[in-house]
């Protein structure tokens, strides 16, 4: 079992978080970091050990996927290719335009203000100083990831797919442990049950 799972974050949460970090000392940087979490479900280690070699094409561009590495993800398994969300898209393009001196084939994509990439801890304190200026309670490094999987868990009929995809987009190896990740809902509960 997961034990205590980390929060859910509601879209006006989400978009207050969008709202903070934009004043943050390092606003690019830091609104790739809240949508690499919430538009690409990656855990804190994978976004401490992301490369732009995983999100730039051949031409050196910010590409259409995410190619994670086994070595950048949890496991020996965890890679994966993750579809680019267009916001993020546009976080990573902006982000490198205002730090061309930091990217590199090989270096990282969340950078310190010291040249440095994140360490896994270091990308967790991160994630929990900016929620606990917001007051947001039980959210942790996880949530935009739970969030992330939530959402397409209850997207994916929509799209043609199920929650196969789901796994696969999260990296899990058990699809019982992407179940243990989606979020119910009352109202889409009452939904069902009043279709039925």
């Amino acid at each position: 079992m997961l034990g205590r799972q980390a929060k859910v974050i509601a879209n006006g949460d989400f978009k207050r978080l969008l709202d903070h970090v934009s004043r943050s000392r390092n606003p690019e940087r830091d609104r790739c970091i809240v949508l690499l979490s919430f538009k690409a479900g990656l855990r804190a280690k994978e976004m401490a050990t992301l490369k732009w070699s995983m999100v730039t094409d051949a031409s050196g561009q910010i590409g259409n996927e995410i190619a994670l590495v086994n070595g950048a993800s949890k496991g020996k398994k965890g890679g994966r290719i993750i579809p680019m969300n267009p916001m993020l898209h546009a976080a990573l393009s902006a982000l490198m335009a205002v730090v061309p001196a930091k990217v590199g084939h090989d270096r990282p994509v969340i950078y310190s203000e010291r040249n440095r990439g994140f360490s896994a801890e270091t990308m967790r304190l991160w994630w929990h100083n900016t929620y606990a200026r917001l007051g947001l309670r039980g959210a942790s490094s996880h949530s935009g990831r739970r969030t992330f999987i939530t959402q397409a868990a209850r997207k994916a009929s929509e799209a043609g797919g199920s929650l196969r995809d789901v796994q696969q987009l999260a990296g899990h190896a058990s699809l019982t442990t992407t179940q243990r990740y989606i979020d119910g809902s009352t109202d889409v509960k009452r939904k069902l049950v009043g279709l039925i």
